[in-house]
């Protein structure tokens, strides 16, 4: 019998220790070197963690530009926040002498408000904008200006807090605020046509993507007829719901007008779907698409109608606010409601158009010519993200994530379009964040609050989605040699 002594036990337990430190750090280096080159390089991105999914490096350099997007759009909203200004007033020593020595003004009023906001959103919109000039027809990854696009992170990061920086040295500022204004608006209002084209082409696709897996497999026919019942169900179930809590026998005209309007709407372009000669001229038109659109047009009518200034009427000697919808008789809960739920949605559609809108199946899409789709399609449900069946070189970046190179043979969408995307979603976040027109004394705590120019843009935005898919409807009848395959 062998027996092993006690110091000899904790003598091999240290060596273990260090064997598996000392390959930690073998493991860790590597990943290090990656990410240095990635930072400084023209390398592409990837995470350390090698339990991550492959990512191609087209998607990782849009990734990256996404979240220098939300970064900046995050010190927007704090901008705009006085609560989060009186917190770093109360939590950080010495705010007020900090502030003087930074000759931001008393406890940083030259930082915070719409002033500030749109100044930090010229210098995104001019980072994008530049950029969109310097990467005009590019058509492959291997020259110096693909390489500076898909890399030199840390480098770009550094130019962009320059640019936003930068606006706060701006002279004449008052003439610079006013004609930016009306830049912004006029940039927020393409890029919000060009988030209308995507949702539309989005519907179509999915349509499209999964009316493909039914000649294979009856279960995406389940699942399309599923969605569909879903869709109009929950679109149906918000009509009634504004029809309830949004109307008064008494006031809100509008809102009986609009509701009606966008209500037969969405019944019209349903019924046009399904009709024999739309079937003839699309066979592939169904009740999904206009399920989509029914569903996001009842939304935006119910974000218009929540954004609209309240109306109060005089019954039995009380002033009572009438067509809100509130619990516990607090009639600012369906701000609540569209303040949480609608940020959310307003950010993921600008994310997804920014992102999405570069593809090239997109691109022609807002080109109004849908003869670019493949041949052949196959059903997926995250269908949005790419088919993954082809065939790239992949790197193994150090025991981190896997980096698929699909841009060796020519690039997979516009670089400088994609820019120029991001410069338009620029002024929109400018735009929205500052509620449009009614910016003096504006707070982000109101971000969808009242105001008749916020309901109107609204308003109109639900008219153009519907007219927007009814031409996808009609305009191989009126143009078919565009859209022959």
């Amino acid at each position: 019998m062998v027996i092993i002594s006690r110091e000899a036990t904790e003598a091999a337990s240290s060596s273990s220790d260090c064997i598996h430190c000392l390959l930690q750090r073998k493991m860790s280096t590597p990943c290090c070197v990656s990410q240095l080159a990635c930072c400084c390089g023209s390398a592409a991105c990837s995470c350390c963690c090698s339990c991550c999914p492959q990512i191609k490096q087209s998607t990782g350099t849009r990734v990256m530009y996404a979240l220098y997007f939300l970064l900046v759009t995050v010190v927007c909203v704090i901008m705009m926040s006085p609560t989060v200004e009186q917190q770093l007033r109360h939590s950080i020593p010495f705010y007020s002498e900090m502030c003087e020595k930074m000759n931001a003004g008393e406890n940083c009023k030259t930082l915070v408000g719409y002033s500030a906001v749109y100044k930090v959103c010229f210098g995104m919109a001019c980072f994008f904008l530049l950029f969109a000039i310097f990467t005009i027809r590019i058509d492959n990854s291997t020259g110096c200006r693909a390489a500076v696009h898909n890399g030199f992170w840390l480098l770009k990061f550094i130019v962009l807090a320059a640019c936003c920086a930068g606006g706060f040295f701006i002279p004449e500022e008052e003439m610079f605020l006013q004609v930016w204004r009306y830049i912004g608006a006029v940039g927020g209002f393409f890029f919000l046509l060009i988030q209308l084209m995507l949702l539309v082409e989005f519907a179509h696709r999915w349509n499209t993507n999964w009316s493909s897996g039914m000649k294979h497999n009856r279960m995406w026919y389940a699942a399309l007829a599923f969605v569909t019942l879903m869709l109009f169900s929950a679109a149906v179930a918000a009509l009634v719901f504004m029809g309830v809590f949004y109307t008064d026998h008494e006031a809100c005209l509008l809102n009986k007008v609009f509701l009606g309007i966008n209500g037969s709407l969405c019944l019209i372009v349903s019924l046009l779907a399904i009709s024999p000669f739309i079937q003839r001229l699309q066979p592939t038109s169904g009740l999904l698409q206009p399920g989509v659109i029914s569903l996001y047009v009842m939304y935006l009518t119910f974000s218009a109608f929540s954004s609209k200034p309240k109306e109060i009427v005089e019954r039995n000697g009380v002033n009572t606010t009438v067509c809100v919808f509130s619990f516990n008789s607090e009639t600012k809960s369906d701000k609540k409601i569209v303040t949480g739920f609608g940020t959310v949605i307003l950010f993921g559609c600008i994310l997804y158009s920014c992102l999405t809108s570069t593809t090239r199946r997109s691109s022609a899409a807002l080109r109004v010519c849908r003869n670019s789709e493949p041949a052949t399609e196959r059903a997926r449900c995250c269908f949005c993200f790419g088919d993954e069946t082809d065939d790239f070189e992949e790197n193994n970046t150090g025991g981190g994530q896997n980096v698929m190179y699909d841009e060796r043979e020519g690039t997979i969408y516009s670089y400088s379009y994609f820019h120029a995307v991001f410069f338009l979603g620029s002024l929109y976040v400018m735009m929205t964040v500052t509620n449009w027109f009614h910016y003096d004394d504006h707070k982000i705590e109101k971000l969808l609050d009242g105001s008749w120019s916020v309901f109107w843009i609204k308003m109109v935005s639900c008219w153009v989605c519907l007219i927007l898919y009814m031409w996808t409807l009609f305009a191989p009848m009126v143009c078919p040699k565009r859209f022959e395959a």
